[in-house]
């Protein structure tokens, strides 16, 4: 009964990891998506938008902007189609057979 709780223990933080990171991702693509719209109608429709931090945005900043972004979506798409929840869920199996492995012979 014990391992079986440590298990859904394990189970709900590597859950608990995902959605976080999830979160995080869509929170830094909102910024992004302001941080375009701003962009777009300072430097195509002129825009008088000339004050702190918004005047600093130009063609390098959306350039390293999007790189990041595309970077952390690809993460989360390659770790969830690669190493996704099956691959998870042997590993989780494959800890908890050592473990209770190691456990009878102690």
């Amino acid at each position: 009964m014990e391992n079986n709780n440590s298990s859904e223990e394990i189970l709900r933080e590597l859950v608990r990891e995902r959605v976080h990171k999830i979160r995080r991702f869509y929170t830094h693509l909102f910024v992004y998506l302001i941080g375009l719209v701003l962009y777009i109608a300072k430097t195509y429709f002129g825009a008088p938008l000339n004050f702190s931090p918004i005047r600093y945005i130009n063609d390098t900043f959306m350039w390293i902007l999007t790189f990041i972004i595309v970077v952390q979506g690809l993460r989360l798409l390659i770790k969830e189609q690669i190493l996704g929840v099956k691959w998870e869920q042997n590993k989780i199996n494959e800890i908890m057979q050592k473990e209770n492995n190691t456990k009878k012979w102690k």
